[in-house]
This record gives C-alpha cells, sequence and structure tokens, in this order.
C-alpha cells in the first residue's frame, strides 16, 4: 500500500504543488501545507475508492486541507511528522507561480476568495468543467458562470 501511495504522489506531485503555491505566500508555509496535504492523502488512502480518477481526488483533498488550513490559521495546531522521502515541498521552478506569472497577477489572484482560487488553479491547469465541477462539488454551469466573473474581475484589476 505505501509503495503504492509513493508512486501516485510521484505520477501526481504537481498537484500538491499547485495547491501550495495558490495558497501560501512564502515558503515554509508552503512546505507546511505540503506536509498537511500529504498527510491528509495518506490518512485518506485507504478509504479511496478508485471511482474517480486519482488526480480529481488528489485535487479534492489538497484543496479542503489548504482551506481548512487557512480556517485554523489562527489556532495553533499541533503537526504531525510524516517518515517519507517527500515530505519536503521540490523545488521544482516549471511549478511555482511566482516564476509563471508577473507579481500584478499574483497579487489579483490572491485578492480572490479561496473558492475562487481553487477554481481559477484548476481551470489555468486545463482542467475540464466537468472535472472542476466535480472537484469543487458544484454544477458545470456555475463553474462557467464563476470562471467569466473570475476572468472579469482580474482583467478590472489589472488593467494596462
Amino acid at each position: 500500500m505505501k509503495e503504492e501511495f509513493l508512486q501516485a504522489i510521484d505520477e501526481h506531485q504537481g498537484i500538491i504543488l499547485k495547491v501550495c503555491r495558490m495558497y501560501c505566500s512564502d515558503n515554509s508555509d508552503a512546505e507546511d501545507l505540503y506536509q498537511d496535504i500529504l498527510l491528509a492523502l495518506w490518512k485518506a488512502w485507504p478509504k479511496f475508492r478508485r471511482d474517480a480518477k486519482i488526480s480529481t481526488w488528489m485535487y479534492r483533498v489538497g484543496l479542503n486541507q489548504a482551506i481548512s488550513r487557512l480556517r485554523n490559521s489562527k489556532r495553533n495546531v499541533p503537526r504531525e511528522s510524516l517518515n517519507f522521502v517527500h515530505d519536503t515541498i521540490p523545488a521544482n521552478e516549471q511549478n511555482r507561480l511566482d516564476i509563471q506569472f508577473d507579481k500584478e497577477l499574483q497579487t489579483a489572484i490572491a485578492a480572490l476568495g479561496r473558492f475562487d482560487r481553487a477554481l481559477l488553479m484548476l481551470y489555468l491547469d486545463e482542467k475540464t468543467y466537468r472535472e472542476i465541477a466535480e472537484i469543487l462539488g458544484v454544477s458545470e454551469s456555475n463553474v462557467g458562470v464563476k470562471i467569466n466573473r473570475i476572468k472579469k474581475q482580474l482583467k478590472e484589476k489589472i488593467k494596462p
């Protein structure tokens, strides 16, 4: 079971990285969130029924963990340590939002609500409306409406 889990993490670690970069402004917080997501995935692994794609499941668990962490950030929650090789965030430059996007866009994205940031991240990751709807638990039509509103918001904030 451990080997299967580690293989899934190796194949889909970009998902975890994207969530960390979308919800954390510095590397220390991103590394903490990375570990929190790995721990949540590990705890949920035995219950994963494989009726959804593993990437969809990982996005759902990762986003739920990131949003929960934001909610609980005011409380001092004890952290559990992982004994895996993957317990620190990799320095994969191609997945870093601060390299992919300029600071002005980053600031505009950071100003979005938690749900809108998650939706935008999935959209930028070229997920279909159906996949986004499944991950976030909303209708496909709601995804389309929200994406259009987010685009409009970003265009207004980043006027030339």
